[in-house]
């Protein structure tokens, strides 16, 4: 038996990251990291482009070009019409992430493409984002898809030129932390005063070190957007990963996307999204 078969055996009952972070343990060392399956890598014209030029420089390749999805988001212009050259010091990181992106076999999505937009919203939007599955990102926000039920985080540029070469990445399981809140929001309250309230209570370092889970019947009445705003402001609170549930509002969000599952394939990923939440006593 290897250490995480026997890791699952003692674990009676486990939380929505227990559960996705151990079906993507590929080994456990002794020394507690974990090398874990990357399942989808969003790049921007900042991170991604500096981890692609690494690449390049390595004389290495994305070892699953069909599992990235770039584009520019942080220096391009807001202007209507805008195309990759309005802004002048944009239009470098832009052209440098659409040329490395082709030749490494990346989809990119330009400015004035339909899937174009801000990285951690065209993710969810376009159906990349799937609950249960791993995401990462060179950018700390990263955190905003854990609100379909994915485990999704930022990481650092030698961390993404690893990712984008082997696929996988070595982490330390993090603690978890569930914040519950109940009862329906008054008027003018939204997501983010939630997250706000919560690190006025607690401090702006509470969750380092810890996946927090939002759970309660204020969150579950929430649309997926005010999800995306609530997981996105974890790492305000200090925690690198923030995840919610998938339910029935997640899958009629994803039904229909693009890239989301269609006809019994969708009928089968749903059967098997119904059995992430966490456990009952976890």
């Amino acid at each position: 038996m290897n250490k995480i078969e026997s890791l699952n055996r003692h674990a009676a009952v486990r939380t929505l990251f227990d559960k996705v972070w151990d079906a993507h343990a590929i080994t456990v060392t002794d020394n507690a990291w974990t090398l874990l399956h990357i399942d989808r890598m969003l790049l921007h014209d900042l991170s991604g482009n500096n981890a692609l030029t690494a690449l390049e420089q390595r004389g290495l390749s994305v070892r699953h070009p069909e599992l990235s999805f770039s584009t520019p988001d942080h220096a391009v212009s807001s202007a209507p019409g805008r195309t990759g050259q309005t802004y002048p010091g944009g239009a470098k990181l832009w052209a440098g992430l659409k040329g490395r992106s082709a030749a490494q076999g990346i989809r990119f999505f330009d400015t004035g493409e339909i899937g174009h937009g801000i990285v951690h919203v065209m993710g969810p939007e376009l159906g990349i984002v799937l609950p249960g599955s791993t995401l990462v990102c060179g950018d700390s926000h990263t955190c905003t898809n854990g609100a379909l039920g994915a485990l999704a985080f930022g990481i650092g540029a030698s961390e993404l030129v690893h990712a984008l070469a082997t696929q996988t990445l070595w982490q330390q399981k993090p603690k978890t932390l569930r914040v519950t809140f109940d009862g329906p929001l008054q008027d003018g309250v939204t997501a983010k005063d939630l997250v706000l309230y919560l690190i006025g209570k607690l401090g702006a370092k509470a969750g380092t070190g810890y996946a927090v889970e939002y759970a309660g019947s204020t969150v579950r009445a929430l649309d997926i957007e005010a999800r995306l705003t609530l997981c996105n402001l974890s790492i305000e609170l200090g925690a690198k990963v923030g995840m919610i549930a998938p339910d029935d509002t997640t899958y009629a969000y994803l039904e229909g996307r693009d890239r989301a599952p269609s006809g019994s394939m969708f009928d089968m990923a749903v059967a098997h999204w119904r059995t992430l939440p966490s456990d009952p006593g976890a």
